[in-house]
């Protein structure tokens, strides 16, 4: 491949990144704090395929001139690396959800120190959050309040429903379930991947997750309804 058509696949890789970080699509990929150094990344990108662009079209100019006329001999089937890059630019990928969750263990670290819970009744607070304070608090951080969860529902092994989100630490790449079980007032038709937000209080109740043997903490539901999709999908 010459140097214009790897300034072409370039700019196209830099107009892909600047496309994605500029909507809410950069958050399918990678965390919200991120953001900036995507843009600039396809700020860079970008700069630099349009720089070699005008120094490869001024030097064959000039070659033109000097000897009259120029032929390139590389391989015309070298554009077409091309394409995978205009996928990036045409297809958006959804974020990791139930398939990815179903064939993962719910994955959570260990934490000794839980702050009080937000205020509002229900508190709002993440799943990775609660699943953190009834696993290793054993809910004593949440005492007899509510709480306030959203999350896209996966089906356990034997069918059961499970709130769930993925985490990121830096990117989709190292995404990783965290897994609540649904106790009291929940839907017995709930499909896959439908998004929801359920109110309930803690309860002593849990599994163990069928694929890696981690604890599964139940919320004891006593309001539910079902809720669009987020922009931002993934936790950290």
């Amino acid at each position: 491949m010459n140097r214009q058509a790897q300034a072409v696949v370039l700019l196209l890789v830099g107009g892909a990144v600047l496309r994605s970080s500029l909507t809410d699509m950069y958050l399918r990929y990678v965390k919200q704090g991120l953001r900036p150094f995507l843009i600039a990344a396809g700020l860079l990108l970008v700069i630099a395929a349009v720089m070699t662009l005008w120094y490869e079209f001024r030097g064959n100019k000039e070659t033109e001139h000097d000897h009259g006329d120029s032929h390139s001999h590389e391989p015309s089937i070298a554009w077409l690396l091309v394409l995978p890059v205009f996928a990036l630019l045409l297809v958006s990928p959804p974020a990791l959800g139930s398939y990815a969750a179903s064939r993962s263990g719910t994955a959570l670290q260990q934490v000794s120190d839980f702050p009080p819970l937000p205020s509002g009744d229900p508190a709002r607070i993440s799943v990775l959050d609660y699943a953190s304070r009834a696993v290793f608090d054993e809910g004593r951080s949440i005492g007899d309040r509510k709480v306030l969860l959203r999350g896209f529902v996966v089906k356990g092994t034997d069918g059961r429903p499970y709130l769930a989100r993925m985490i990121l630490t830096c990117c989709a790449a190292d995404a990783r379930p965290v897994k609540v079980g649904l106790a009291g007032q929940v839907p017995t038709d709930l499909k896959s991947d439908t998004w929801i937000e359920v109110t309930g209080r803690y309860t002593q109740k849990s599994v163990k997750d069928d694929i890696n043997g981690e604890t599964i903490p139940y919320l004891d539901v006593v309001d539910f309804q079902r809720v669009a999709t987020p922009n931002e999908q993934y936790e950290s």
